[in-house]
């Protein structure tokens, strides 16, 4: 049931789309399609024909206009390029969070509210004006009482119950779509929408992105590749972040980089690197590194801010991942599609001759060019989308990664339009690859399991003890769990009865058989014989042709 304000929301939506040229994407549903030739005679539809921008230039558009919950939306969808023909994601991609800022008295009373005491006893100063805003929180810069920089990051007012609102909306567009529109299934919006609300909502706990702050500055504690600040863990609330202030060159700006000498080929080397160090090292990436989140030193450290995305792989997952890449690298595609299977990624009756051909279908095209021309995103974005056909199944992890890729990549070309990413990641997999089946990776994974070792060794001898005592006294018992075994245990008692009945049925139609052959003796008259004979010998006929039914 769609309320009132939803119907209005609804209606407003439906305005700006008709604006920006939208109509097809109304008209194109079963539901209007009956009356879709009334466009068509529409003097408005032929006065504006040929004038309109380009198709993904007015989703774009139509998307500023809903505001900045759409925006979101429309930044997250343009990482689905799984998805999304490539016009419309390379033009969702330019969507900006160019957000109204709300004012620094407000922000200044949400600050209040969650300290519980006003803002001059927790910060020397606080500048109401503020750095930067976007459409989940903005920045304001402060001073501590000991006089450390640091910014402060408020989330919007109300804004979790606009999102809220808005992501129920999307669903219910979602739905109309999936039910409706003719490339509705194919697209998945539903599922689409599924992934953008976690992500948002993720983004609403300014303690979770102070977590992964807090993670990230551990793993690069003394990097001279990449800096994290530190977060002030007493003035962090749920809606409020107080972080080390830093200063450092957008990453965008090129003229001002070249101008401090920094060298342009070791930030793209160095943002690879960094990029493979996250997901194969740390197993903890961070997940929205696009221009507007990193900066760099004067001396050319990177430097990274906002963590509410951050992603990470299990361990089977980063070494599929890697034996992927590299089987790749060598052309194997007949391991890619193995890999794929194996890893559960597509179902496990996938023929694997069959996803090795489409894949090699996929690939070769690729590999006739230089390698500095490959795009190792648009190369993943491929593969996934070649996968999707045989039913592989949307993996979050996968889909933050292929994003992150586009943003390392992007940024190194645009810093280093020479950046090989290829020739810069292999050998990075290649010695990851070694550390994993080695003698080192033996050894660490030995200190790793050193102290639960330590912890159970001096119980062992006793354990030993018990054991042999009891396989000596004969009260050795194995007790294995599995449903496989259980199902053997049943049908091993079911045959058991079986064959005891089998067994009774027999004895009691032989014993039959027998008074009747040898007829009636002296201990048992005739008049008993024969009836005990005939009951007997009935009995264990039945007991039989029930076995052999069940059997």
């Amino acid at each position: 049931m769609i309320r009132p304000t939803e119907a209005l929301r609804l209606l407003h939506i439906n305005w700006v789309l008709l604006r920006h040229g939208l109509d097809e994407v109304i008209l194109a549903t079963h539901l209007f399609r009956p009356v879709r030739f009334l466009l068509y005679l529409s003097p408005f539809y032929w006065l504006r024909r040929g004038k309109l921008p380009p198709y993904p230039v007015r989703i774009r558009r139509a998307l500023e206009d809903l505001g900045p919950i759409f925006i979101k939306f429309g930044q997250i969808l343009s990482t689905r390029r799984d998805l999304l023909p490539a016009d419309i994601a390379d033009e969702l991609a330019k969507l900006q969070d160019a957000v109204p800022p709300f004012s620094g008295q407000q922000a200044r009373r949400i600050i209040e509210q969650a300290f519980g005491y006003p803002i001059e006893d927790v910060l020397d100063s606080f500048d109401e004006t503020p750095l930067a805003s976007a459409s989940i929180a903005q920045v304001h810069t402060a001073t501590l009482k000991d006089g450390k920089e640091v910014v402060v990051k408020v989330l919007r007012p109300d804004i979790e119950r606009i999102i809220r609102r808005d992501v129920g909306l999307l669903y219910i567009i979602a739905g109309l779509a999936d039910r409706y529109w003719k490339d509705g299934r194919r697209l998945r919006p539903i599922e689409v929408v599924r992934d953008y609300e976690k992500t948002i909502l993720d983004e609403l706990d300014l303690q979770r992105e102070a977590a992964n702050a807090a993670q990230l500055r551990r793993n690069w504690e003394g990097s001279d590749i990449l800096f994290v600040p530190e977060i002030y863990w007493d003035y962090t609330r749920h809606n409020v972040l107080v972080m080390e202030r830093i200063h450092g060159i957008p990453v965008g700006n090129i003229a001002a980089l070249k101008a401090a000498g920094i060298s342009m080929e070791q930030l793209g080397i160095q943002g690879v690197e960094i990029f493979f160090t996250q997901v194969f090292r740390d197993n903890f990436f961070h997940a929205d590194m696009h221009p507007g989140n990193i900066f760099v030193e004067p001396g050319g450290r990177y430097i990274a801010v906002d963590f509410g995305i951050v992603g990470s792989l299990t361990t089977e997952d980063q070494r599929y991942l890697a034996e992927n890449l590299l089987a790749f690298f060598n052309r194997d595609y007949y391991r890619v599609a193995e890999l794929h299977v194996e890893s559960g990624w597509v179902p496990a009756g996938t023929r694997v001759e069959e996803f090795e051909s489409a894949i090699r279908s996929v690939c070769e095209p690729i590999f006739n060019k230089p390698l500095r021309e490959i795009s190792f995103g648009h190369f993943l974005i491929n593969l996934f989308q070649t996968a999707r056909r045989f039913d592989m199944e949307v993996q979050p992890q996968l889909v933050l990664l292929q994003k992150t890729l586009l943003y390392i990549e992007g940024l190194g070309r645009q810093l280093y339009p020479e950046l090989d990413l290829w020739a810069t990641a292999k050998p990075f997999l290649e010695r990851w690859m070694k550390e994993q089946v080695g003698p080192k990776a033996f050894t660490r994974k030995l200190k790793k399991n050193l102290p639960i070792m330590t912890e159970y060794a001096a119980d062992m001898p006793i354990l030993l003890h018990k054991v042999l005592l009891d396989a000596a006294e004969g009260r050795l018992q194995l007790n294995w769990k599995s449903a496989e075994l259980e199902q053997l245990r049943q049908d091993n008692r079911r045959h058991q009865r079986h064959l005891l009945t089998a067994i009774s049925g027999a004895s009691l139609l032989l014993t039959g058989t027998l008074l009747l052959l040898l007829g009636p003796g002296q201990l048992l008259p005739a008049s008993v014989v024969t009836p005990a004979g005939i009951g007997l010998a009935g009995l264990g006929g039945l007991a039989l042709i029930r076995t052999w039914f069940k059997a």
